[in-house]
């Protein structure tokens, strides 16, 4: 018997409660391109494949409209140049882009001790949600989170 810890590749799924389970639906179908895997009617439930089914998958859970919310955070691990895409794509949709602070933006932002490109913006139910990339350039601590202009103009 192995005495060595398994080794986490990643996170394979996320679940989320929503108070409108087809208004929930069409944002991840439409708004961040999640491909929907399944919808279980009588469990008022559906699921998204994130990537394909071998990479992550996200579960919606209807939770009705109890006084009982609970705001989550889930980050989507993007391609640099559609993350920077993704702020047309998103004001199109009447989605506001915001920064790492929630404040509204014009460019995704840089956070510069991983570094990684980030754009963030909500869902329905007020959940946080980002699209995230990791940058292949040495982390700058000192850099803070300022746009990705900011970053690639460093020189």
């Amino acid at each position: 018997m192995s005495t060595t810890s398994p080794t986490v590749l990643g996170l394979y799924e996320t679940h989320l409660t929503v108070s409108d389970l087809a208004r929930s639906i069409a944002f991840y179908r439409d708004v961040v391109g999640l491909e929907l895997a399944r919808v279980i009617e009588e469990r008022q439930v559906a699921f998204f494949w994130a990537g394909s089914k071998e990479i992550g998958m996200l579960g919606l859970w209807h939770a009705g409209s109890g006084p009982m919310k609970m705001r989550s955070h889930l980050a989507f691990r993007m391609e640099l140049d559609h993350i920077i895409a993704s702020i047309d794509r998103l004001r199109a949709k009447g989605i506001e882009p915001r920064g790492f602070r929630g404040e509204p933006v014009d460019e995704p932002v840089v956070i510069g001790w991983m570094p990684a490109i980030s754009l963030y913006f909500s869902d329905p139910d007020s959940h946080s949600i980002e699209f995230i990339a990791v940058l292949p350039e040495t982390a700058d601590a000192s850099f803070s989170v300022q746009p990705y202009a900011a970053w690639s103009a460093r020189g």
